[in-house]
């Protein structure tokens, strides 16, 4: 198993059952890697292993990267819940980038970067 030096609750919102999409290898990887993962979906009890929470809302421990996996035309009704949610930082992954969310992020002084999670994880750089 991969560590990192320091551990992260990181936030999958847009979370997969289905191992080819990016966010189920983002969450086997962020596992991987050491990091607290909750995988945030409407439907599934469950995702690897991990028990998901059905909506943004219902999380109540302190965030330190919300990693997007929700089209950008679907993230707008969630930007209240997601700068409710004050995380440390959002990672847009390629696809999910939404002006109307990044402008309020950065009205809410919410730190946001459009990367890829996995990169980032394989090179060192989350």
């Amino acid at each position: 198993m991969i560590q990192t030096m320091s551990t992260q609750h990181v936030v999958i919102f847009g979370a997969s059952p289905k191992p080819a999409r990016y966010a189920n290898q983002a969450q086997r990887l962020l596992t991987q890697h050491g990091h607290r993962v909750t995988p945030v979906h409407p439907k599934f009890p469950e995702i690897d292993g991990l028990q998901v929470t059905h909506q943004l809302g219902d999380i109540t421990e302190a965030v330190d990267t919300l990693t997007l996996y929700v089209g950008s035309d679907r993230l707008v009704e969630h930007i209240d819940s997601i700068v409710s949610l004050k995380p440390g930082r959002v990672i847009f992954n390629p696809g999910t980038e939404s002006e109307p969310l990044q402008s309020a992020l950065d009205a809410a002084n919410i730190e946001w970067f459009e990367a890829c999670t996995l990169v980032m994880l394989k090179t060192d750089q989350f």
